[in-house]
């Protein structure tokens, strides 16, 4: 068992994996369990049980939709969600390439729009995906369809605090950099007395 690993991702969730006895009610909830391999409850197993690798490459931590259904239907509390998360940033700081690279491209695209407006933009994302992706067509009558409802607004909305939004990415940031330049370079252990 990979208990370093555990600790990690309790560590960045801030969610207590352990706690999981496997009721199912997770995945029996979760809205994308068809297109995942393992589901929210095996995955918690996974992470209790140190199954780094597999669960590192594997396409589940990018298809969730953050929906929060599964912590909603946890007993414990669960914030599977959180948990997900803290796996795609353990699998981004390792150097292992997304399982499913558009759900990365799209995660990254949300977040810059995000750093940037100072809240989320769907015409400014939805454009930006495309432009990236190079997949242009794909979607476009339903898309057609919501900016005609009015459903998706051209322009962003301004909001009050913008800067300080962009303070938080900035924060975040260079915690990442310093637990990065600790964990590299880690302190020397004391000598016994």
């Amino acid at each position: 068992m990979n208990q370093d690993f555990l600790q990690t991702v309790e560590a960045l969730s801030g969610e207590p994996i352990l706690l999981c006895y496997h009721c199912h009610k997770c995945t029996a909830g979760c809205p994308v369990v068809v297109e995942m391999d393992y589901g929210p409850d095996r995955i918690l197993r996974m992470v209790q049980l140190g199954e780094k690798e597999k669960l590192l490459r594997s396409r589940d931590i990018w298809l969730c939709a953050a929906c929060e259904t599964c912590g909603t239907r946890c007993p414990n509390g669960i914030d599977i969600a959180k948990v997900m998360d803290a796996l795609r940033m353990v699998a981004l700081r390792s150097g292992v390439r997304p399982a499913e690279p558009e759900a990365a491209k799209f995660h990254k695209l949300f977040l810059f729009v995000v750093q940037t407006l100072g809240r989320s933009h769907e015409a400014s994302l939805l454009i930006a995906y495309k432009l990236w992706t190079l997949n242009l067509m794909a979607d476009m009558d339903s898309g057609l369809q919501l900016f005609i409802k009015g459903k998706v607004p051209l322009m962003p909305k301004t909001i009050k605090g913008r800067h300080q939004v962009k303070r938080i990415f900035v924060k975040s940031a260079e915690a990442v950099a310093k637990e990065d330049s600790t964990s590299a370079n880690p302190a020397p252990a004391q000598e016994a007395k």
